[in-house]
């Protein structure tokens, strides 16, 4: 049996409803929150995105060419070229339709320096290149650790602010019930309002470091979201550890070798000789000129090579170019001596900052624990309250609660506060005894 269905397809008011609901929900749904950035992932995107990091790089392909072009020096180029034009009378220059040259450094004292400096430059550059990548991978540690430390301390700020508001609160009923006096009310609004400005403080300062890796990573500052977890511990190192040459020392150490090279080879330039090797190959044509005309044994192909042998007697202007390097390569010594005393100072300085840092950093946890135990001896004498016997206290009040949930909350601050001390130092201090990479492999093994 054959037959059709009708249906009706006017507007469905429960189906209006349903889409509205929707809606609703998405429009109550919050934004997705910034995903997590762990540390090591931070430190390898300031690395590849930093300023100073694509400098040295560009320094080591420019000394890497300034090698090859000393080493070139032995290959013999191979030119072509071809000079045409027209002359009337006696010709004036050699009628060339086509020309090939050669030419090449056969011996010279001098060039051997210099292709020991330039190698020493290599040297100094890709240490260049190390330093600068171990120093934007400590900034961008210190960094991130600060903002960790901060958004944990602006989390402790926000539940101070909550508890100080509860104690306005309760201030404000005491004082309308005549048990507190007007001041202790001013006194609850003007704590409140330190913490306040406390809390902006610490979310300004949170701004500022999300803006600061941002410029490193190049990540926009509002996706830029610390993971805790992600951090290593900081080894306790000590300033009589056995240091390791830095890469910036070492650097500098291979700049002056690579100076002194070239001053040596600028002063065998004008007491050693030099020889050179030399081919030029001519195809000669006199039809735009009378070339013939003067010169009977005119052939069209000429071919001529040799040695060039250079021995210098009287140049006084290379003798000055040897003295002026000389020069450099004793200030390069010199600066490479100076890098080496300061890290020496820097070394000691950190290191009697770092006892102080453990020792503050030792007294704020003590101090919080303590005041852990003192809101909760307050929580329990809430609870249970006081008996009224003799020489019993009096019975705490929810505004005593309030006041000691205040101070473990600053206490918990003032320690986080201090163990970022002490980490920023730890750091400087593997820094500066060259143990940089050992916490990059940590950092990168996390």
């Amino acid at each position: 049996m054959k037959g059709c269905v009708y249906v009706r397809t006017g507007d469905n008011p429960l189906k209006r409803w349903k889409w509205m609901l929707i809606g609703m929900a998405m429009a109550t749904v919050p934004a997705p929150v910034s995903a997590q950035v762990s540390l090591a992932t931070m430190v390898e995107l300031a690395q590849r995105n930093s300023g100073a990091v694509k400098l040295a790089e560009a320094d080591v392909l420019k000394t890497q060419a300034m090698l090859a072009q000393t080493q070139d020096a032995y290959i013999p180029n191979f030119v072509l070229g071809s000079t045409v034009g027209y002359s009337h009378g006696f010709p004036t220059g050699q009628p060339s339709v086509g020309s090939a040259t050669m030419q090449s450094l056969v011996l010279s004292f001098s060039q051997r320096q210099y292709m020991k400096a330039a190698r020493a430059g290599l040297e100094a550059a890709n240490l260049r290149l190390k330093d600068a990548r171990e120093q934007v991978a400590l900034e961008a540690s210190t960094e991130y650790i600060e903002l960790d430390t901060v958004n944990r301390e602006l989390e402790a700020a926000h539940q101070q602010e909550t508890l100080a508001n509860d104690l306005v609160r309760i201030e404000q009923e005491r004082s309308e019930a005549g048990v507190d006096p007007a001041l202790e009310l001013l006194q609850a609004r003007l704590t409140a309002a330190q913490l306040k400005l406390r809390r902006l403080h610490l979310a300004t300062r949170a701004a500022s470091l999300a803006k600061q890796l941002a410029a490193l990573s190049g990540l926009p500052a509002s996706s830029i979201s610390p993971n805790h977890e992600s951090i290593p511990e900081i080894p306790a190192v000590r300033g009589d550890a056995t240091p390791r040459t830095l890469p910036g020392i070492e650097a500098a150490g291979a700049l002056a070798r690579s100076k002194s090279f070239q001053a040596h080879g600028d002063d065998l330039s004008w007491r050693r000789p030099q020889i050179g090797f030399g081919a030029v190959y001519n195809y000669d044509s006199d039809e735009l000129n009378s070339y013939s005309t003067y010169y009977k044994n005119f052939t069209p192909n000429n071919i001529s090579f040799g040695f060039q042998i250079s021995v210098p007697f009287f140049d006084f202007s290379l003798r000055a170019k040897a003295r002026g390097t000389a020069a450099e390569a004793l200030r390069a010594r010199v600066e490479a001596e100076q890098a080496q005393r300061q890290s020496e100072v820097q070394i000691a300085e950190l290191t009697g900052s770092l006892r102080e840092l453990d020792t503050l950093a030792e007294i704020a946890s003590l101090k919080q624990q303590i005041a852990h135990e003192q809101l909760q001896a307050v929580l329990a004498q809430v609870e249970s309250g006081n008996g009224a016997g003799a020489g019993t206290q009096p019975q705490l009040t929810p505004k005593a609660e309030q006041l000691a949930r205040i101070d473990e909350r600053q206490k918990f601050q003032d320690s986080l506060d201090a163990g970022f001390d002490l980490a920023k130092a730890r750091l400087s201090l593997l820094r500066a005894l060259g143990h940089m990479e050992d916490w990059l492999q940590e950092l990168h093994a996390k």
